[in-house]
């Protein structure tokens, strides 16, 4: 089997030459090794993940906005109680400083 490195060469060069038997002979393998190579690498591949709703999204605007207002003064004790009126539904310790990531 081949180390990390020795995969990672036999990958640039596929990518370089495009074919099996073009890249072991750039690497020095067989086709057989190549062809187990790349496809063990495609089935790696994961599709990009998608953003996950979070439950202070539909008060995220209200919250910039007293934060901008207050010059970054204003704790998130103070201001729960105008989020939970614009509809954030979630809990308390969830709420505190998620601005400032």
């Amino acid at each position: 089997m081949k180390n990390a490195e020795e995969r990672m060469d036999v990958l640039a060069a596929y990518r370089d030459v495009g074919t099996y038997r073009g890249a072991a002979a750039v690497c020095g393998t067989t086709h057989k090794t190549v062809k187990k190579i790349i496809e063990a690498q495609q089935r790696c591949e994961r599709a990009p993940r998608k953003r996950r709703g979070r439950n202070f999204d539909p008060v995220a605007d209200l919250v910039v906005e007293r934060v901008a207002r207050s010059a970054g003064r204003i704790s998130a004790k103070r201001l729960l109680p105008a989020a939970q009126a614009a509809g954030y539904e979630g809990a308390s310790r969830n709420f505190g400083g998620w601005w400032r990531r």
